[in-house]
């Protein structure tokens, strides 16, 4: 891929943007490219070592706010009529109100995740502190003498010990998971405002 088609593929997947911050993105790999020619090496090259466009696009949109990009596809092309203005203003206790349900949803989806979460290493702080209560029991029963007591005492610490270091590794893992996953959906829900123009000049 050449520099030019980097580029236009480029506008073309941040269509939706504003026009302003195209431009800026165009015109900064524009020049990374041809500071990348400067040291030495070829056009092709150069567009590869930026990567592909498509993660290129995908890192600007993950970056760009999503009330600037509403902001940007909410803003009326043109001047509204009358009858627009109207029907905008009847129907907005319908729309309004699906609106809210859907981001209530969407909420609600989000804080039982982490809830779920935080319920993981909260049970894992628990497992932890059990087995120093316990390693530190055993010290005291086997100091009184009562050497069986002490035994079990420490075997249930070694348990809760192990058991917390399970909880530990799962807990973190869940918790990459779900910021990973709440990213995704960001990025999603930020594709919805981002390239559609773009891609439909591509498919005609």
């Amino acid at each position: 891929m050449n520099k030019q088609e980097f580029l236009q593929r480029l506008r073309s997947g941040l269509t939706g943007l504003p026009q302003e911050d195209i431009e800026d993105r165009v015109s900064f790999y524009d020049e990374l490219i041809d500071d990348k020619m400067e040291e030495g090496v070829s056009e092709e090259e150069a567009v590869r070592q930026i990567g592909p466009v498509d993660d290129v696009i995908s890192q600007i949109i993950s970056d760009t706010p999503l009330t600037k990009l509403v902001r940007e596809k909410v803003k009326p092309k043109r001047s509204l009529q009358a009858w627009e203005i109207v029907l905008l203003i009847l129907g907005a206790p319908i729309w309004l109100s699906l609106l809210i349900a859907l981001i209530s949803v969407i909420l609600s989806v989000y804080i039982v995740l982490w809830s779920v979460i935080i319920s993981l290493w909260t049970v894992m702080a628990v497992l932890a502190v059990s087995a120093v209560m316990c390693i530190v029991g055993t010290v005291v029963i086997a100091a009184s003498g009562n050497g069986m007591t002490a035994i079990m005492a420490l075997g249930t610490g070694m348990l809760c010990a192990g058991m917390a270091i399970f909880m530990f590794f799962g807990s973190l893992a869940a918790t990459k998971g779900v910021i990973w996953l709440t990213k995704r959906f960001a990025l999603w829900i930020k594709s919805l405002f981002v390239g559609k123009e773009g891609q439909h000049e591509q498919n005609s």
